[in-house]
């Protein structure tokens, strides 16, 4: 998990760099080509039962939402520093928290309610609204962290039909498909030999984060790694201070770090709560 979101870090910086020159939707696309070679290896392997669902409708959301969610971010980052976009990022636990008391009608105690409170105003501190401090386009990463929030309560909807590499292979083949649609009205190619290198390097090392993170989810229960997620701030900080010559201010630090304590605290009671129905339903 570590390792995906080190990767991950990697990729949403060179996608920084890339937005000053090819569209976002062009950077996504090639981000998503990482994926999908992995889901043809698997389609030529494993053959076309791993598509088979019972849920083809929320597959094909799923897939769109994923989609919708990466593009969103990579405008975003094109007008706002990297450390602050994944800071603000980090509010989609408390959206999922949100839409799973609302959707899946799932029990969220008074401390939680408190954690999620607290983590949006911790939110506020980063973003300081009406002060100027931050471009607008900061807004457009709660846009994206609630499409990913979106996405993970659809993973969670799915997860007692489909299998996982399912839902990749929908989530890969659904976003390329969709994102293909615009591609032909914004592709521009590439200037330089360092954009081909940035746009493989991205492809490339997106679908080795893709794997590393299934890995992760396949060798350990969710609760138990979910919270290396959160390196994300770490990793991004170096990669926006190594490229980009950005440093998070004082106030950023702090707002972040109080996200990163109440996430982990939201955490650490839906793994409690995981444990008591396990203790309550053996099966």
């Amino acid at each position: 998990m570590a390792l995906g979101m080190f990767l991950f870090s990697a990729v949403d910086a060179q996608g920084k760099l890339l937005t000053a020159t090819l569209h976002p939707i062009q950077i996504v696309w090639c981000r998503q080509l990482g994926l999908l070679f992995a889901v043809a290896i698997l389609l030529a392997v494993r053959g076309t039962q791993i598509l088979k669902t019972a849920n083809p409708k929320l597959q094909i959301a799923r897939g769109a939402v994923a989609a919708g969610s990466a593009t969103t971010f990579i405008v975003a980052v094109g007008f706002v520093p990297l450390a602050d976009a994944v800071a603000v990022s980090f509010v989609a636990p408390f959206i999922v928290t949100v839409l799973g008391a609302l959707i899946l009608r799932e029990h969220v105690g008074v401390r939680r309610w408190t954690a999620v409170t607290i983590g949006f105003l911790a939110t506020l501190i980063v973003i300081r609204p009406g002060l100027g401090v931050l471009h607008p386009a900061i807004f457009l990463v709660i846009v994206a962290a609630t499409l990913f929030a979106v996405r993970q309560i659809i993973s969670r909807w799915l997860s007692g039909s489909d299998r996982t590499v399912t839902t990749v292979a929908y989530t890969s083949l659904v976003g390329s498909a969709i994102l293909t649609i615009p591609l032909p009205f914004v592709w521009k190619w590439p200037a330089t030999g360092l954009e081909y290198a940035l746009l493989a390097s991205i492809a490339v090392l997106a679908g080795i984060a893709e794997t590393m993170v299934i890995k992760a989810l396949e060798v350990a229960q969710a609760v138990v790694v979910a919270p290396v997620q959160y390196t994300l701030l770490i990793f991004g900080t170096f990669y926006g201070w190594l490229i980009f010559a950005e440093l998070p201010d004082a106030w950023t630090l702090s707002g972040a770090l109080i996200i990163v304590a109440t996430g982990l605290y939201t955490l650490q009671r839906e793994r409690l709560a995981t444990r008591r129905m396990t203790k309550e339903d053996p099966k």
